[in-house]
Protein backbone atom coordinates (compact mmCIF):
# COMPACT_ATOMS: atom_id res chain seq x y z
CA UNK A 1 0.00 0.00 0.00
CA UNK A 2 2.92 2.64 -0.26
CA UNK A 3 2.33 3.67 -3.52
CA UNK A 4 -1.14 4.81 -3.45
CA UNK A 5 -2.19 8.39 -4.09
CA UNK A 6 -3.76 10.96 -0.97
CA UNK A 7 -7.18 10.58 -1.87
CA UNK A 8 -6.89 6.34 -2.09
CA UNK A 9 -5.58 6.27 1.47
CA UNK A 10 -8.08 8.75 2.38
CA UNK A 11 -10.97 6.28 0.95
CA UNK A 12 -9.15 3.45 3.03
CA UNK A 13 -9.38 5.36 5.99
CA UNK A 14 -13.38 5.96 5.41
CA UNK A 15 -13.86 1.94 4.73
CA UNK A 16 -12.41 1.10 7.85
CA UNK A 17 -14.48 3.65 9.69
CA UNK A 18 -17.31 1.80 8.43
CA UNK A 19 -15.72 -1.48 9.06
CA UNK A 20 -15.65 -1.00 12.87
CA UNK A 21 -18.82 0.75 12.55
CA UNK A 22 -20.80 -2.75 10.58
CA UNK A 23 -18.72 -4.86 13.00
CA UNK A 24 -20.13 -3.07 16.16
CA UNK A 25 -23.83 -1.94 15.21
CA UNK A 26 -24.75 -5.10 13.21
CA UNK A 27 -22.81 -7.92 14.88
CA UNK A 28 -20.67 -9.08 11.63
CA UNK A 29 -19.77 -7.43 8.36
CA UNK A 30 -16.32 -6.35 8.79
CA UNK A 31 -15.20 -8.20 6.34
CA UNK A 32 -18.12 -8.85 3.91
CA UNK A 33 -19.67 -5.53 4.23
CA UNK A 34 -16.18 -3.70 3.48
CA UNK A 35 -14.22 -5.78 1.59
CA UNK A 36 -15.50 -5.50 -1.69
CA UNK A 37 -15.24 -1.61 -1.45
CA UNK A 38 -11.55 -1.81 -0.28
CA UNK A 39 -11.18 -4.65 -3.52
CA UNK A 40 -11.69 -1.36 -6.03
CA UNK A 41 -8.77 0.15 -4.70
CA UNK A 42 -6.73 -2.43 -4.43
CA UNK A 43 -7.27 -5.87 -5.93
CA UNK A 44 -5.60 -8.28 -3.28
CA UNK A 45 -7.72 -9.50 -0.16
CA UNK A 46 -4.27 -10.50 1.37
CA UNK A 47 -3.37 -6.70 1.40
CA UNK A 48 -6.82 -6.10 3.75
CA UNK A 49 -7.67 -9.36 5.58
CA UNK A 50 -4.92 -9.34 7.89
CA UNK A 51 -5.39 -5.67 8.67
CA UNK A 52 -9.40 -6.48 9.53
CA UNK A 53 -8.28 -9.62 11.24
CA UNK A 54 -6.37 -7.64 13.58
CA UNK A 55 -9.03 -4.89 14.25
CA UNK A 56 -11.53 -7.57 14.97
CA UNK A 57 -9.85 -9.26 17.79
CA UNK A 58 -8.93 -6.00 19.31
CA UNK A 59 -12.15 -4.26 19.47
CA UNK A 60 -14.03 -7.26 20.06
CA UNK A 61 -12.44 -7.83 23.32
CA UNK A 62 -13.09 -4.31 24.05
CA UNK A 63 -16.65 -4.52 23.65
CA UNK A 64 -16.90 -7.81 25.18
CA UNK A 65 -15.13 -6.51 28.44
CA UNK A 66 -16.66 -3.26 28.45
CA UNK A 67 -20.31 -4.98 27.86
CA UNK A 68 -19.49 -7.58 30.83
CA UNK A 69 -17.98 -5.19 33.45
CA UNK A 70 -21.49 -3.29 32.57
CA UNK A 71 -23.48 -6.22 33.26
CA UNK A 72 -22.01 -6.54 36.75
CA UNK A 73 -22.16 -3.05 37.59
CA UNK A 74 -26.08 -3.58 36.62
CA UNK A 75 -26.18 -6.43 38.96
CA UNK A 76 -27.53 -8.88 36.38
CA UNK A 77 -28.42 -12.40 37.69
CA UNK A 78 -27.49 -14.28 33.95
CA UNK A 79 -24.21 -12.90 34.02
CA UNK A 80 -23.03 -16.07 36.41
CA UNK A 81 -24.67 -18.36 34.02
CA UNK A 82 -23.58 -17.22 30.46
CA UNK A 83 -19.61 -15.24 30.80
CA UNK A 84 -20.03 -12.00 28.63
CA UNK A 85 -23.74 -13.18 27.68
CA UNK A 86 -22.45 -15.49 25.11
CA UNK A 87 -24.88 -18.95 24.17
CA UNK A 88 -21.80 -21.15 24.53
CA UNK A 89 -23.71 -24.31 24.01
CA UNK A 90 -24.63 -23.71 20.94
CA UNK A 91 -21.03 -21.88 19.87
CA UNK A 92 -19.01 -24.77 20.86
CA UNK A 93 -21.55 -26.90 18.76
CA UNK A 94 -20.98 -25.03 15.52
CA UNK A 95 -17.33 -24.28 15.75
CA UNK A 96 -16.97 -27.94 16.13
CA UNK A 97 -18.55 -28.63 12.61
CA UNK A 98 -17.08 -25.59 10.79
CA UNK A 99 -13.55 -25.97 12.20
CA UNK A 100 -12.51 -28.37 8.86
CA UNK A 101 -14.32 -26.14 6.53
CA UNK A 102 -12.33 -23.22 8.01
CA UNK A 103 -8.65 -24.82 7.57
CA UNK A 104 -9.78 -25.48 4.26
CA UNK A 105 -10.61 -22.17 3.13
CA UNK A 106 -7.83 -20.19 4.71
CA UNK A 107 -5.57 -22.96 2.92
CA UNK A 108 -7.31 -21.87 -0.41
CA UNK A 109 -7.04 -18.36 0.28
CA UNK A 110 -3.05 -18.57 0.87
CA UNK A 111 -3.06 -20.32 -2.55
CA UNK A 112 -5.50 -18.93 -5.17
CA UNK A 113 -4.55 -16.07 -7.03
CA UNK A 114 -5.31 -12.61 -5.74
CA UNK A 115 -8.18 -11.55 -9.10
CA UNK A 116 -9.31 -14.98 -8.63
CA UNK A 117 -10.17 -14.57 -4.66
CA UNK A 118 -11.39 -10.94 -5.62
CA UNK A 119 -14.34 -12.55 -8.39
CA UNK A 120 -15.07 -14.47 -5.51
CA UNK A 121 -16.10 -12.23 -3.45
CA UNK A 122 -18.04 -10.05 -5.39
CA UNK A 123 -19.79 -12.46 -6.53
CA UNK A 124 -20.54 -13.48 -3.15
CA UNK A 125 -21.47 -10.24 -2.08
CA UNK A 126 -23.80 -9.38 -5.09
CA UNK A 127 -26.35 -12.69 -4.06
CA UNK A 128 -25.77 -10.97 -0.72
CA UNK A 129 -26.75 -8.02 -1.53
CA UNK A 130 -29.99 -9.21 -3.41
CA UNK A 131 -31.38 -11.03 -0.40
CA UNK A 132 -31.12 -8.15 1.16
CA UNK A 133 -33.06 -6.20 -1.50
CA UNK A 134 -35.89 -8.28 -1.81
CA UNK A 135 -36.33 -8.76 2.30
CA UNK A 136 -35.25 -12.18 1.93
CA UNK A 137 -32.32 -12.79 3.82
CA UNK A 138 -31.00 -16.67 3.97
CA UNK A 139 -32.71 -18.68 6.36
CA UNK A 140 -32.21 -22.09 7.97
CA UNK A 141 -35.36 -24.60 8.70
CA UNK A 142 -33.70 -27.95 10.01
CA UNK A 143 -30.83 -29.72 11.01
CA UNK A 144 -29.32 -30.80 7.60
CA UNK A 145 -29.35 -27.35 6.08
CA UNK A 146 -27.93 -25.96 9.43
CA UNK A 147 -25.11 -28.34 8.88
CA UNK A 148 -24.71 -27.21 5.16
CA UNK A 149 -24.58 -23.54 6.04
CA UNK A 150 -22.45 -23.58 8.67
CA UNK A 151 -19.86 -25.98 6.60
CA UNK A 152 -20.06 -23.45 3.90
CA UNK A 153 -20.06 -20.49 6.12
CA UNK A 154 -16.93 -21.64 7.44
CA UNK A 155 -14.97 -22.03 4.12
CA UNK A 156 -16.01 -18.79 2.95
CA UNK A 157 -14.91 -17.21 6.45
CA UNK A 158 -11.49 -19.40 5.94
CA UNK A 159 -10.82 -17.89 2.24
CA UNK A 160 -12.29 -14.14 2.96
CA UNK A 161 -13.74 -14.08 6.17
CA UNK A 162 -17.51 -13.39 4.01
CA UNK A 163 -19.43 -15.78 5.66
CA UNK A 164 -21.67 -14.12 7.96
CA UNK A 165 -24.89 -14.08 6.73
CA UNK A 166 -24.90 -17.78 6.10
CA UNK A 167 -23.45 -18.41 9.66
CA UNK A 168 -25.91 -15.80 10.86
CA UNK A 169 -28.83 -17.55 9.11
CA UNK A 170 -28.16 -20.51 11.47
CA UNK A 171 -27.40 -18.66 14.73
CA UNK A 172 -30.41 -16.68 14.47
CA UNK A 173 -32.57 -19.26 14.87
CA UNK A 174 -30.69 -21.15 17.45
CA UNK A 175 -29.41 -18.16 20.06
CA UNK A 176 -31.71 -15.67 21.87
CA UNK A 177 -31.54 -12.26 20.42
CA UNK A 178 -30.07 -10.64 23.14
CA UNK A 179 -27.56 -13.21 23.08
CA UNK A 180 -27.04 -13.30 19.48
CA UNK A 181 -24.42 -10.10 18.74
CA UNK A 182 -21.99 -11.52 21.86
CA UNK A 183 -22.20 -14.91 20.42
CA UNK A 184 -21.41 -13.73 17.08
CA UNK A 185 -18.40 -11.79 18.51
CA UNK A 186 -17.06 -14.76 20.42
CA UNK A 187 -17.48 -16.91 16.93
CA UNK A 188 -15.48 -14.44 14.81
CA UNK A 189 -13.18 -13.74 17.44
CA UNK A 190 -12.07 -17.59 17.73
CA UNK A 191 -12.46 -18.08 13.69
CA UNK A 192 -9.87 -15.18 13.48
CA UNK A 193 -7.86 -16.06 15.64
CA UNK A 194 -7.31 -19.55 13.25
CA UNK A 195 -7.03 -17.29 10.24
CA UNK A 196 -4.41 -15.61 11.63
CA UNK A 197 -2.26 -18.59 13.16
CA UNK A 198 -2.46 -19.78 9.27
CA UNK A 199 -1.57 -15.77 7.94
CA UNK A 200 1.61 -16.48 10.55
CA UNK A 201 2.90 -20.01 9.83
CA UNK A 202 3.16 -19.03 6.14
CA UNK A 203 4.31 -15.87 6.72
CA UNK A 204 1.81 -13.59 5.10
CA UNK A 205 2.37 -9.78 5.71
CA UNK A 206 0.50 -9.03 8.27
CA UNK A 207 0.71 -4.92 7.28
CA UNK A 208 2.15 -4.16 10.79
CA UNK A 209 2.52 -0.67 9.48
CA UNK A 210 -0.77 0.38 8.26
CA UNK A 211 -2.40 -0.90 11.88
CA UNK A 212 -1.19 2.52 13.63
CA UNK A 213 -3.18 5.08 11.54
CA UNK A 214 -6.32 2.77 10.03
CA UNK A 215 -6.88 1.45 14.19
CA UNK A 216 -8.12 4.78 15.01
CA UNK A 217 -10.50 5.25 11.92
CA UNK A 218 -11.62 1.42 13.48
CA UNK A 219 -12.31 3.29 16.63
CA UNK A 220 -14.44 5.97 15.29
CA UNK A 221 -16.62 3.64 13.51
CA UNK A 222 -16.85 0.99 16.64
CA UNK A 223 -18.12 3.75 18.83
CA UNK A 224 -20.35 4.75 16.65
CA UNK A 225 -21.66 1.17 16.08
CA UNK A 226 -22.39 0.58 19.80
CA UNK A 227 -24.64 3.35 19.40
CA UNK A 228 -26.53 1.88 16.26
CA UNK A 229 -26.87 -1.28 17.88
CA UNK A 230 -28.70 -0.10 20.61
CA UNK A 231 -30.92 1.82 17.98
CA UNK A 232 -31.76 -1.39 16.47
CA UNK A 233 -32.68 -3.52 19.48
CA UNK A 234 -35.51 -0.80 18.95
CA UNK A 235 -36.45 -0.21 15.79
CA UNK A 236 -36.76 -2.31 12.62
CA UNK A 237 -33.73 -2.53 10.61
CA UNK A 238 -35.20 -4.00 7.16
CA UNK A 239 -35.10 -0.49 5.26
CA UNK A 240 -31.25 -0.03 6.38
CA UNK A 241 -30.68 -3.65 5.00
CA UNK A 242 -32.09 -3.00 1.56
CA UNK A 243 -30.09 0.56 1.18
CA UNK A 244 -27.27 -1.13 2.05
CA UNK A 245 -28.18 -4.28 -0.49
CA UNK A 246 -28.20 -1.52 -3.43
CA UNK A 247 -24.89 -0.20 -2.42
CA UNK A 248 -23.24 -3.51 -2.26
CA UNK A 249 -25.03 -4.83 -5.44
CA UNK A 250 -23.79 -1.69 -7.19
CA UNK A 251 -20.52 -2.25 -5.77
CA UNK A 252 -20.05 -6.16 -6.95
CA UNK A 253 -21.09 -5.53 -10.03
CA UNK A 254 -18.43 -2.78 -10.71
CA UNK A 255 -16.07 -5.24 -9.11
CA UNK A 256 -16.58 -7.88 -11.35
CA UNK A 257 -16.59 -5.71 -14.22
CA UNK A 258 -13.12 -4.52 -12.91
CA UNK A 259 -11.79 -8.19 -12.52
CA UNK A 260 -13.09 -9.55 -15.53
CA UNK A 261 -11.17 -6.62 -16.89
Amino acid sequence: MSDLLWYQYALIAIIFVWTGFVRTGLGFGGAVLSLPFLLLIIDDPLIFLPIIAVHLLFFVTIVLIREEIKRGSMGDAASVKSRFDVDWRYLNRAVGIMIVPKVIGIFGLITLPGPLLSGMVFVIVSVYSVSYIIKRPFTSSNKYLDIFFLILGGYMSGTSLIGGPLIIAVFSTHVARHQLRNTLFMLWYILVAIKMAGFIIVGVDLQVIHHLWLLPCAAVGTVLGLHFHEYLQKTDPTRFYQLLGVVLLVTGVLGLIKSLS
